[in-house]
């Protein structure tokens, strides 16, 4: 692959904005960046923000596709029209189904991944995110309360056999009979823990953080909410200081004010931005099917069609690109923190900050470039422009 130099007016590096300047990317990898013109092609981006390729890390699936259909072509296409919209990394994130249903979602996960070719341009896949089963009936919001059942790390252990060692998180409601020896057996795997659909109170979160859970799965959505005597899963979320928040930040989920709240709490550092995206982001408005369960989208968001909670939302259609331009437009952080909040924080968050979420020498270049308005320019995966 021929080597050029990217230059632009701002660069997020990992230690600071860099000003004006130029990124090499030779054979695909990124080079050290340079204040000074480098001797080869230079690819001019004025007025842009560089970025780290964005990483979306709960995302049920995308134009068409979903992650629990078990086609990985259909995966492979899902990542190419996330790359299009500046998402370069995404973990596809399975539903609240039977454990058998699962295991078949991961295996074609892992099928997608090993059936690339060297050139595909799509989001790269460095984990899968288990979102269920192991929920409380009374937030089971959009998945399938036919399915609930206790953790169990025997289940999980298969789970992970059939991913090929993908699944890098995975989600659970602490109340549950076995969780926190659950919670401990995957910590020491490095894989990651989340709480949410849950009804737990303050003292069982608080205990699950402790036992070794990490993140807080959408947070405000699908948990027991904030009371001043009972704090909840939204007073642990916003009180455990080293855990992560994930936020949907598409203004239906949560509303601004409160992902203000929950920011403050917690500092930016530790809040994530994530889709929580169906398989119908980037279609039309109209009628379609995701987890097993009829859904309707329109006007910007996605809500069960039928049964007790229909016009419930069931999950989003934003894009990573459109949540870190929300949350500037919101007023709530700058375009610096927006941005280190969909790539650095999801990555760290997920145990794969060793593959993806910064721009460092030697690492494999994906980019994704804005303009002053936070609109996506151009992204580069592999240091490849994606068309």
């Amino acid at each position: 692959m021929a080597t050029f130099a990217l230059h632009a007016d701002r660069f997020v590096l990992p230690g600071r904005v860099a000003g004006s300047g130029y990124l090499p990317i030779v054979d695909g990898r990124f080079g050290f960046f340079t204040s000074e013109r480098p001797d080869c092609k230079v690819v001019e981006a004025p007025g842009s923000w560089v970025a780290p390729g964005l990483v979306d890390s709960h995302i049920h699936g995308f134009y068409g596709h979903a992650t629990t259909d078990l086609d990985p072509e259909g995966i492979n296409l899902a990542s190419i029209e996330l790359a299009r919209r500046g998402t370069t990394s995404w973990l596809p994130t399975t539903f609240t189904e039977p454990v058998d249903a699962i295991g078949n979602a991961v295996e074609t996960i892992a099928d997608a991944v090993d059936t690339r070719p060297a050139d595909f341009t799509g989001a790269h896949i460095p984990g899968i995110f288990l979102e269920g089963p192991f929920f409380t009936q009374k937030h089971v919001g959009a998945q399938n309360p036919d399915y609930l059942i206790d953790p169990s790390y025997e289940v999980f252990a298969e789970w992970q056999r059939r991913a090929r060692g993908l699944i890098r998180r995975s989600a659970l409601a602490p109340e549950r009979d076995g969780s926190l020896e659950y919670i401990s057996r995957l910590a020491a795997e490095g894989v990651a823990t989340a709480i949410g659909h849950t009804d737990a109170t303050f003292g069982q979160a608080m205990a699950a953080v402790d036992a070794g859970a990490s993140t807080f799965v959408h947070t405000f959505n699908g948990m027991r909410g904030f009371a001043h005597r009972e704090p909840g899963v939204v007073g642990a979320a916003m009180d455990a200081p080293n855990a992560y928040a994930e936020v949907i930040c598409d203004g239906f989920h949560v509303k601004p004010n409160a992902a203000r709240a929950l920011i403050q709490a917690k500092g930016w550092r530790h809040v994530t931005l994530i889709t929580d995206c169906l398989a119908c982001g980037g279609l039309p408005n109209g009628d379609y099917m995701s987890g097993g369960m009829p859904v309707v989208m329109r006007d910007g968001a996605c809500y069960l069609r039928d049964g007790a909670n229909a016009g419930n939302l069931a999950g989003s259609v934003l894009t990573l690109a459109e949540a870190v331009r929300n949350v500037v437009e919101w007023g709530l952080v700058t375009t610096e923190q927006a941005i280190r909040m969909a790539t650095e924080n999801p990555a760290i968050s997920n145990h794969i900050d060793n593959v993806c979420g910064y721009i460092l020498p030697g690492r494999v270049a994906d980019l994704t470039v804005f303009d002053n308005d936070l609109a996506v320019t151009a992204t580069y995966v592999g240091g490849s422009p994606v068309a």
